[in-house]
């Protein structure tokens, strides 16, 4: 029987509107995080990032973002690339998680950070020193955990072998990420079945990417396999403006609101009209 309490929730706005080239005015962003922030039906909010601003234009003002928003319990989350973005989100106490993306493609590691793998797991080092002496954790996502499109070598295998050497870092959370869309449903069910199986000691979150069609398929087959803890946006938006061009979105978090009791009805729906206004760009 399902306990919707066992289940985390994790929204994922800076994922949502990365790649929307209008820009969103800052104002509008506190006004739908603070929404989200005062539903109390997520675990931590991935609200923004310490990335290029030439990079990602639409999240140059997630410090003045911050500056607006009014935590309670839910935990917040942002996104850094590399040691300068980890020192200047170090510094913000409001800020819970810093997540890295750790692509075990090397293509795309090279088109997302600029860096190998190698050298990305020199950083994920780094970091972990800079945050050694304050309370923030690092979130490392397993990027493109369930294949490429790039052609790269990947196996299950693979997976298992960059979680335990960023485990020896004393890595000890990690979302395991399927950034394009890769997964078949056995996949996902395969994958993070091995990955709990192996890594009993571990924070583990689940972030998909998937056509609606196969979203509630992906969800239930983790769901069976022990995963609680799952990643979206509300109307399925985002995607990695760095990865393939036809991106796919995330999970619909109304889907997983419905699929695991959480919230209301009404709730829900106010929360995906409040996204929807934040994104309408004539809508100031």
């Amino acid at each position: 029987m399902l306990n919707s309490s066992e289940i985390k929730l994790v929204e994922c706005p800076r994922d949502a509107i990365q790649g929307i080239g209008d820009f969103i005015p800052t104002q509008k962003k506190i006004t739908y995080i603070n929404e989200l922030l005062a539903s109390g039906l997520f675990e931590y909010i991935d609200f923004g990032s310490f990335v290029s601003p030439k990079a990602v234009p639409q999240l140059a003002d997630t410090v003045a973002v911050l500056d607006g928003l009014e935590k309670g319990k839910t935990k917040l989350l942002a996104i850094v690339a590399n040691e300068r973005g980890a020192e200047v989100a170090s510094k913000l106490r409001q800020i819970d998680y810093l997540g890295y993306p750790f692509s075990i493609s090397e293509t795309f590691q090279r088109r997302n950070a600029n860096s190998t793998v190698e050298e990305s797991l020199e950083r994920v080092k780094r970091i972990c020193g800079l945050l050694q002496s304050g309370n923030q954790e690092l979130v490392v996502y397993i990027s493109m955990a369930f294949g490429n499109p790039y052609g790269d070598l990947w196996h299950e295998d693979l997976v298992l072998q960059w979680i335990d050497r960023l485990s020896d870092l004393g890595v000890n959370r990690f979302s395991i990420a399927d950034t394009t869309s890769e997964a078949s449903v056995e996949a996902v069910s395969t994958l993070y079945g091995l990955v709990a199986d192996q890594f009993t000691g571990i924070e583990l979150s689940l972030h998909l990417h998937a056509r609606i069609e196969e979203a509630i398929l992906k969800v239930n087959a983790a769901y069976e396999v022990g995963c609680r803890r799952f990643e979206g946006a509300f109307l399925g938006f985002g995607g990695c403006p760095f990865a393939k061009d036809d991106l796919v979105g995330n999970i619909p978090m109304e889907l997983l609101l419905d699929r695991f009791g959480k919230g209301n009805q009404e709730q829900n729906m106010l929360l995906m009209e409040a996204f929807q206004k934040m994104i309408r760009h004539n809508d100031v």
